[in-house]
């Protein structure tokens, strides 16, 4: 079955990552030397860490990419949360395809395994409370389709994919427009229909849901102050605690009753997951 991802163009990226490997002349002198044309490669990619998986149809893709009959055996699932030393993929096909192909494929998996990773630790630490974890706009420019793909996996939900399906005033657009009040309601006026509000303070509330936000952002509050913000705006529209969230401390802040927590860590800071591809001996 052939991954898509709405948005998002597979095939461009494959390329353009193959591309920017292979050089002007489309050469990988190594395995050109050391490798015969005619040898072929049976190879397993397996998590060296504990991890939650994100990018193996990916990784496939790749390898297909230079060799349409390489056979692929997929072990294990995005989405999956395996234990170190998993076997997660088998590949058969052409030695120096598969060589070629390797770098790409596991920088892909290692990069949105280690956001699927860390996003099921914060949403593990949530559970129970009712709290939804957001990701965000934080993401590596050219990757945010993959790498929002990547919270999903990891048990999150997508914040805004962009500056075009939800407006979200914050501080500087306040700043400029003069009031909390002015921006909500030019945003009204306009026919925005998610207007997202950020405030960090408590007396910004009422007049940004009287103005017409319909999200209310907390910015920058501690759990104290997120629980008499959220006693204020009493069930009246979603709020969503964000800055600083840490996988230490949002339990307390999921715990003062916001409906989300959004976290930028997820995309800034995931560190790879070590996922390799080993030349499996018969």
């Amino acid at each position: 079955m052939t991954f898509t991802l709405p948005g998002f163009d597979l095939p461009a990226f494959i390329a353009s990552t193959l591309a920017e490997d292979l050089g002007p002349d489309g050469r990988d002198v190594t395995s050109e030397a050391v490798i015969p044309s005619d040898a072929l490669f049976d190879g397993v990619m397996d998590s060296r860490d504990a991890a939650t998986l994100a990018g193996l149809p990916i990784a496939a893709a790749f390898f297909r990419a230079l060799d349409p009959e390489v056979r692929v055996d997929m072990l294990a699932a995005d989405g999956d949360s395996v234990a170190a030393g998993t076997d997660i993929m088998r590949i058969h096909g052409r030695a120096r395809a598969m060589l070629t192909a390797e770098r790409s494929a596991l920088n892909t998996v290692q990069h949105l395994t280690g956001i699927a990773t860390m996003t099921r630790a914060y949403v593990d630490a949530i559970a129970g409370t009712g709290a939804t974890l957001l990701d965000t706009r934080k993401t590596i420019p050219g990757l945010r389709f993959l790498e929002k793909y990547a919270t999903r996996m990891g048990g999150a939900t997508n914040h805004r994919m962009g500056l075009w399906d939800a407006a979200m005033i914050k501080d500087n657009h306040v700043a400029v427009a003069g009031s909390v009040e002015a921006a909500v309601g030019r945003a009204v006026a306009a026919g925005v229909e998610r207007i997202i509000v950020e405030v960090d303070r408590i007396d910004q509330i009422e007049p940004a849901i009287a103005a017409g936000g319909t999200h209310l952002l907390l910015d920058n509050m501690g759990p104290p102050m997120l629980r008499e913000a959220v006693g204020i705006v009493a069930g009246r529209v979603p709020t969503e605690a964000s800055g600083g969230v840490r996988l230490d401390t949002i339990r307390a802040i999921a715990e003062s009753g916001v409906t989300y927590i959004s976290v930028g860590r997820l995309t800034q800071s995931a560190p790879a997951a070590d996922i390799g591809l080993d030349f499996a001996h018969a």
